[in-house]
């Protein structure tokens, strides 16, 4: 590894400086996160990683999503995301939950039916 490498390394725990648990348990992997608008004044400037999220999230996106598009592990963003939630910077949403009703038997039926002709 040359020095020019070297200078874009940086290690996960340095961008979490040293914690290695989030504050909050508010996220999932599908935990929808949005960016809020505008941002409040009141709260201490973000660090650059803080600032990359809060572009990310201009749109609604999923924690997944960011810490793909971040290249960074998830349980790094989460930590990141905390800061952020904790700022009044970002809204979180959780996931929809699917309702436990009764499938429908008919749906299912011809499901299985069509896959057993492929």
């Amino acid at each position: 590894m040359t020095g020019g490498d070297a200078a874009g390394l940086v290690r996960p725990f340095t961008l979490t400086g040293g914690r290695t648990r989030p504050s909050r348990a508010d996220f999932t992997l599908i935990t929808t996160v949005t960016a809020v608008e505008p941002q409040p004044t009141r709260a201490a400037r973000p660090q650059p990683e803080h600032l990359r999220i809060l572009r990310l999230c201009a749109e609604p996106v999923a924690v997944a999503e960011i810490a793909a598009r971040l290249d960074l592990p998830v349980s790094v963003v989460v930590i990141l995301l905390s800061d952020l939630l904790e700022a009044g910077r970002i809204t979180a949403r959780p996931p929809h939950l699917v309702s436990r009703a009764t499938p429908d038997l008919d749906l299912l039926q011809k499901v299985r039916d069509g896959l057993g002709r492929l």
